[in-house]
């Protein structure tokens, strides 16, 4: 949910379909540009955000690499075969990442990761708005040429999908502790 890089310069906040299919630059928005989002799921930032050098989470946290999110997985049940996959991987590890009906926010997974995954939607590099309360997509901070790998949950899926992503979509960030 943060406003700011770790050292305090602002992110900014674009609202603009064109403006946001334009960017080369760290930006966010809330989902649908509604602040009434917020509360629930943050911000939404494309990948440059995440990749800047100023740092999207505070300090002592960082971005989870491609290589962290496949640990977890791993942890998890996933194998190490399949961690290293792309597309829809895994059995439950999906459900495992979403948060639990009793979670607040809740959604439709058992939490027992403890990552309270929820289902913020996202914003393509045209900057529409899609699938807010049916899918949760999450960076990861490992590029991957031009594009960046990320995770996709989804309300109907018990699976996890690895995909590389262009870096001007909005998704969800979680950090971790350094």
């Amino acid at each position: 949910r943060t406003t700011q890089y770790a050292d305090g310069s602002s992110i900014p906040e674009v609202m603009g379909a064109t403006a946001w299919s334009g960017l080369n630059d760290g930006a966010r928005c809330a989902f649908n540009n509604d602040a009434s989002n917020l509360a629930t799921y943050g911000y939404l930032y494309n990948w440059y955000a995440v990749d800047d050098a100023r740092g999207l989470c505070p300090t002592g946290w960082h971005v989870p690499t491609d290589g962290e999110f496949m640990t977890l997985e791993m942890e998890l049940g996933m194998s190490e075969s399949e961690a290293n996959g792309t597309g829809w991987r895994g059995t439950n590890q999906g459900t495992q990442m979403k948060s639990s009906a009793s979670d607040s926010p809740a959604w439709n997974g058992t939490n027992t990761s403890g990552f309270s995954g929820l289902a913020g939607g996202g914003r393509d590099y045209y900057g529409v708005f899609e699938s807010e309360g049916y899918y949760g997509f999450f960076w990861s901070a490992s590029a991957s040429g031009t594009y960046a790998w990320a995770r996709r949950l989804n309300g109907g899926d018990t699976e996890v999908r690895r995909k590389d992503d262009n870096q001007r979509f909005g998704f969800s960030v979680r950090c971790v502790r350094d």
